[in-house]
């Protein structure tokens, strides 16, 4: 059986290198492996378990600072330069992990540095380089590139470290994580990534508007989008990195915890593609409200059920739920505020993520710290859900209160 990649300078090459680097970005290499290196790095050097969820809070703080200023480079300059340094960056950080011999400062030190190649290396910039690409079938793309990659990296690369850390420990789950980023990725994107700009002389971003920055944070509906999409992806994103722990600590082996995380981050990648086509399809933002009600429900199964098969259950609707917010996002963004500046506004937005997705697992750690259990946090995760799926029903249809972004819904939105 013979394996063809997609030619250089094509929308099939493009997709895959977007889809591969997605699969080795900061989600899956740093954040879906969260949770097998908590333990064993508090059991080595005798950290707390929420001193060690203290790089979560480093990742969103440098994120939430350069997103934007990445995104703005990228609208003007080109992505593939910033993604290939981001990524070759990224793997060597994590390999520095390795090194540590106990000292919190150079943990903190190391995550820094890793936050600012892992932002240059980030899903919105990948979406940047979709969105240029993809004028039909953008949102499939987009599903597709984020959803498929982000999805297949958390599966692999959770099984690939539990099985160095259990075989070999900690450091070398590292160092398998950096190895197959260098190895095997960053080879296939220097070969196939390329900015549409470079190939077709920049003609279609030419054509591309809408709202600036500036301009869509005047609007109520960023705010809206922006504050329900944090207070959703943030929580649901830190039960991610923290359901081997939670699981852990209610009895169940890291084997069960490995395949909940596998399933959520699986039913996370289909239902990402899942979102875009119902959003087509049904002609509202309020689509995404139920969405936000069963991750409620899978937070309640995490926490309560007795048995594999309802902790599944579980981890599929915690899925939909963090799928659903992540395909909303560009959907959202572009049926507001157009595609024009897509890089300056998908990185203020995933700049608010970030930083939640920063700020709650440190606050799971700090509660689980003082009363030996994570169910007051996640009591916490639902009640900020629900108000996110409360701002949603805020919103209002797309093209009639969204002034001034009419003409462009549909150039990013198609998925036909």
């Amino acid at each position: 059986m013979t394996v063809t990649t997609p030619p250089r300078g094509s929308k099939g090459g493009v997709l895959f290198a977007c889809t591969l680097g997605n699969s080795v970005s900061v989600t899956p290499a740093v954040h879906a492996v969260f949770g097998l290196f908590l333990v064993p790095l508090t059991e080595a050097f005798g950290w707390s378990r929420a001193s060690v969820s203290g790089v979560l809070g480093i990742l969103a703080l440098v994120g939430a600072v350069t997103y934007p200023l990445i995104g703005r480079y990228v609208d003007k300059a080109g992505a593939r330069k910033t993604l290939l340094v981001g990524i070759f960056g990224l793997a060597l950080s994590i390999a520095a992990l390795a090194l540590n011999s106990g000292s919190l400062v150079q943990f903190y030190a190391t995550f820094t540095v890793l936050a600012v190649f892992g932002a240059m290396a980030g899903t919105p910039i990948f979406q940047k380089v979709i969105a240029d690409w993809f004028d039909e079938n953008r949102g499939t793309a987009l599903g597709i590139s984020a959803g498929g990659g982000c999805g297949i990296g958390s599966v692999v690369l959770p099984v690939l470290a539990a099985v160095l850390v259990q075989t070999w420990g900690w450091r070398a789950g590292y160092l398998g994580i950096s190895g197959f980023m260098l190895v095997i990725a960053l080879p296939l994107l220097v070969l196939l990534l390329r900015d549409r700009a470079s190939v077709a002389g920049g003609e279609a971003a030419a054509e591309r508007e809408g709202m600036t920055l500036g301009e869509a944070a005047q609007t109520p509906m960023f705010w809206l989008v922006l504050i329900a999409l944090a207070a959703g992806a943030g929580g649901t994103t830190a039960v991610f990195s923290h359901v081997v722990p939670i699981l852990s600590d209610r009895g169940f082996s890291v084997t069960t915890g490995t395949a909940v995380v596998s399933v959520f981050a699986l039913v996370t990648s289909g239902w990402q593609i899942a979102t875009g086509r119902i959003m087509d399809t049904i002609q509202t933002p309020r689509v995404a409200v139920p969405m936000y009600l069963m991750a409620v429900a899978g937070l309640v199964l995490l926490e309560t059920a007795q048995g594999t098969p309802l902790l599944l259950v579980g981890g599929a609707l915690l899925g939909i739920g963090l799928g659903g917010q992540f395909g909303a996002l560009p959907y959202f963004i572009a049926r507001y505020f157009g595609t024009r500046h897509f890089g300056s506004v998908i990185g203020a937005m995933y700049s608010a993520v970030i930083a939640a997705q920063g700020t709650t697992p440190i606050l799971l750690d700090l509660v689980f710290d003082a009363r030996h259990s994570y169910r007051p946090a996640l009591v916490g995760v639902g009640a900020a859900l629900l108000a996110g799926a409360l701002l949603l029903m805020l919103l209002p249809r797309y093209g009639r209160e969204a002034e001034g972004a009419d003409d462009n819904r549909p150039r990013f939105a198609a998925g036909h």
